[in-house]
């Protein structure tokens, strides 16, 4: 059996720890993990956010690190990935309008191949118009956004990630080690 490969679709000030650790996380576990931004190709970087909770009414944002993309966006070919992760950050709010990873997205979920979104990643999900009928977990804030498109927002703890299907959500990055799993779960069990 090959090596299952998995997409990553970034952008700058996408959340540190969103693109950092499961970038990491599934490299360590055998994963190859390509890391793609529109309009950027291989080897240059993107600038991540870091977003804390740190009792304000909303997160925080400061400035986080240089993130080196290890694949050009206009190269990728979907059908070789066996999975698609979009982290949470800024970059979900603009990466959508980019029509191509609506339709990567459009790909992965019509092949019913995993989909892991975290924090503010599930705008793009939104944008694709996939969640319909479909229960998802993202940032509290976005909750309005999945109701109006048709989907169900589910409401759980910041440390907690939901499966529907082969979608895996979670709030944020608290959640890295149950959303990590979740998706491993999924991966194992999509062929």
């Amino acid at each position: 059996m090959s090596q299952k490969k998995v997409l990553m679709l970034v952008g700058d000030y996408v959340e540190d720890y969103e693109v950092m650790v499961p970038f990491q996380c599934l490299q360590v576990v055998g994963y190859t993990v390509h890391a793609a931004c529109p309009d950027k190709k291989s080897g240059e970087f993107i600038r991540t956010a870091i977003h804390d909770f740190e009792g304000d009414q909303t997160y925080s944002e400061k400035r986080g690190h240089n993130f080196q993309l290890n694949s050009t966006f206009e190269d990728i070919t979907p059908e070789d990935y066996d999975a698609l992760i979009i982290p949470g950050g800024r970059a979900p709010e603009y990466i959508r309008l980019n029509k191509r990873v609506l339709e990567i997205v459009k790909y992965f979920d019509t092949k019913n191949k995993p989909i892991a979104s975290i924090c503010h990643g599930i705008q793009v999900l939104i944008t694709a118009d996939i969640l319909k009928e479909r229960k998802c977990s993202a940032y509290p804030a976005i909750a309005p956004d999945i109701n109006c498109v048709g989907g169900s927002y589910v409401d759980i703890p910041m440390d907690k990630a939901y499966v529907d299907g082969n979608l895996v959500t979670a709030p944020a990055w608290p959640a890295h080690p149950d959303w990590l799993n979740k998706l491993l779960e999924v991966l194992r069990k999509s062929v």
